[in-house]
């Protein structure tokens, strides 16, 4: 296992918060930050009677000051220019030589802008979004898509492994924000395919969990029915991931195909739909609340 190292870990939300706690379990120094102060002195609170020890800073630039490695996972575009280059923000403080990666799904593009900014400034970036949700994040096991140098992925690795199951260097910067954004492609594909089955299946009259048996061991298996077939029979949604962050994602996807003169018409469709969900109060529901803007049937 790698050395103890001295880390700013900025966001501490529902996948940061976890993944910072695995850090702490490792034996590595924390000095933390977030936005909502409450959360971060919740999360420390929480730390400390597991018996770690994390610190608490009032800005990023406190919390990136002399830290080996600094790790971000906050929201959005935005919030990830905010956080490094905004007022008080990390950029300012990371000492030379030292390690960035961020955990958000951000564009492409924002990811190739912080790679720069980080290089100016004399240390390395990852931009190494993540898959498996809060679960995934709870339990350690995430998947890990990164882009950047290889040396940069390699020295970022043994770090990552405190909370990553699958670690991939996919490429260049900004690599695995692009493979993040083919990720979710794909998931939004699958969920819409499954919320059809699954209206299929009921409307005719079916064991629906006769029928995910039959299935689920073959060509149409995929994590999303095994895990999410019977929480949407159920009308179940809550969940780790939110549909206002999947279109958020999607929306980078699209941007990002359009910009490699692509269609994408699958994703257009589900982006779509997704909004529908949003429309009827459903954006903070998981993603498989596709489901719900189909009818039942009327067999």
């Amino acid at each position: 296992m790698n050395h103890q190292q001295k880390i700013a870990f900025i966001g501490l939300g529902v996948m940061g918060g976890p993944m910072a706690g695995h850090l702490l379990g490792a034996g590595h120094h924390i000095t933390a930050y977030n936005r909502t102060h409450a959360k971060a002195a919740s999360w420390q609170a929480a730390q400390r009677e597991l018996g770690h020890a994390p610190q608490i800073a009032k800005t990023p630039a406190l919390a990136a000051k002399g830290a080996d490695i600094i790790i971000t996972c906050v929201g959005n575009d935005e919030d990830i220019q905010q956080v490094t280059q905004g007022e008080d923000g990390a950029f300012f403080t990371i000492a030379e030589g030292a390690l960035f990666i961020d955990h958000t799904t951000v564009s492409a593009k924002m990811a190739r802008s912080l790679a720069s900014g980080a290089a100016k400034n004399g240390f390395a970036a990852v931009d190494a979004p993540v898959s498996g949700g809060q679960a995934g994040a709870e339990n350690g096991k995430l998947a890990i898509m990164c882009g950047g140098a290889p040396e940069a992925v390699e020295r970022a690795r043994p770090i990552m492994a405190a909370y990553g199951a699958r670690i991939v260097h996919v490429g260049p910067d900004g690599a695995g924000q692009t493979a993040k954004m083919a990720n979710q492609m794909c998931i939004a594909g699958v969920l819409q395919g499954l919320s059809e089955a699954i209206r299929l299946t009921a409307a005719a009259g079916l064991d629906t969990d006769k029928v995910l048996e039959a299935i689920s061991g073959g060509a149409a298996q995929s994590w999303q029915m095994e895990n999410r077939w019977p929480t949407m029979v159920a009308g179940e949604f809550d969940f780790g991931f939110a549909v206002d962050w999947m279109r958020k994602d999607l929306g980078y996807a699209l941007e990002e195909a359009e910009r490699l003169g692509l269609s994408s018409p699958v994703t257009v469709m589900v982006d779509q739909f997704y909004a529908e969900i949003q429309e009827m109060g459903g954006g903070r529901q998981d993603t498989s609340s596709l489901i719900r803007r189909l009818p039942q049937g009327t067999r």
